[in-house]
């Protein structure tokens, strides 16, 4: 397997890569009432994957603001150090690198960083993640910050950002048909099969759906069948843990045997996507490390 296969996009990459949903999320996200005439570059990191990862969407809009957003199903509590890593690489792609070095001050695009959660576990309608909250040594006031907002987007959240943007609506729509189906028995391919045609007739993501009909199917298919696989890891893990620490007795024991379940969890579900996903991809959703999955190959 070639390691610097490209980064494959997630459905909501994929339909956000679009100037005018960006500008309508960035309207919902920030209240305000930016036109078709205000200018949006989008400048996802992909091409050359950074310290082996890829963002999921980072534009600028009215060359004012830089808008950096992460969409995850399960929460991620490191998110302000990847997304620092991030608008740090983004700032380097933006400026030229000598001018930091002249004594006239540089302006540059004011940041905004989102993580937008549709996972299946509950999680607060909003949430604010703060860098310096994994700090060793705390600040007061931290000398270095980076925040981020994260957002519920589930549908039956009802969130108001979701209902001022139609695109994320119908996206948020589209997800819970899709869970829809699968909490009435549907095999996976089945239930993203009936969902693609449900939200089509519904006149929802019609265009994007009937566009990418079979990217759409790959793409989701492989989706939700990592994220159900994960999820089953991390409680088996959760399980065989504590079962293992019971019966030794000690609470050494339980948090070994737990994260040895974790760690067989993990491995199992890299090799069972080796031949679907690239090595980068597969580090980012079980937390293996490149070096970890490439001895698996």
């Amino acid at each position: 397997m070639n390691t610097n296969k490209k980064y494959k996009d997630s459905i909501f990459t994929r339909y956000f890569s679009d100037e005018q949903k960006l500008r309508l999320l960035y309207n919902a996200l920030e209240n305000t009432n930016y036109g078709e005439e205000t200018k949006v570059n989008i400048i996802t990191l992909e091409d050359v994957l950074f310290m082996n990862q890829k963002n999921d969407i980072c534009f600028t809009i009215d060359n004012k603001f830089i808008i950096l957003i992460e969409h995850q199903s399960t929460i991620n509590n490191n998110m302000p150090l990847r997304c620092l890593l991030y608008i740090a690489r983004e700032y380097e792609k933006l400026i030229d690198k000598n001018i930091v070095y002249r004594s006239t001050l540089q302006k540059i695009p004011t940041p905004h960083c989102y993580v937008l959660y549709n996972g299946v576990r509950n999680y607060p309608k909003e949430k604010i993640l703060k860098l310096s909250d994994a700090f060793l040594v705390q600040q007061n006031p931290p000398e270095l910050e980076l925040t981020i907002k994260v957002i519920n987007i589930n549908y039956k959240e009802n969130h108001s950002i979701v209902q001022q943007c139609q695109y994320l609506k119908e996206y948020s729509y589209f997800i819970s048909v899709v869970r829809a189906y699968l909490k009435k028995g549907y095999e996976l391919n089945d239930a993203i099969v009936n969902a693609v045609k449900t939200c089509v007739n519904e006149n929802v993501m019609k265009e994007f759906l009937e566009k990418n009909a079979s990217e759409v199917l790959n793409m989701l298919f492989t989706e939700f069948d990592m994220d159900t696989a994960i999820e089953t890891w991390k409680d088996e893990g959760r399980k065989e843990g504590i079962a293992k620490g019971r019966k030794e007795g000690i609470a050494k024991g339980k948090e070994e045997g737990r994260k040895e379940g974790l760690l067989k969890g993990k491995i199992e579900i890299a090799k069972n996507l080796l031949d679907v996903l690239d090595i980068e991809t597969i580090s980012k959703k079980t937390g293996l490390s490149i070096e970890e999955i490439k001895k698996l190959m």
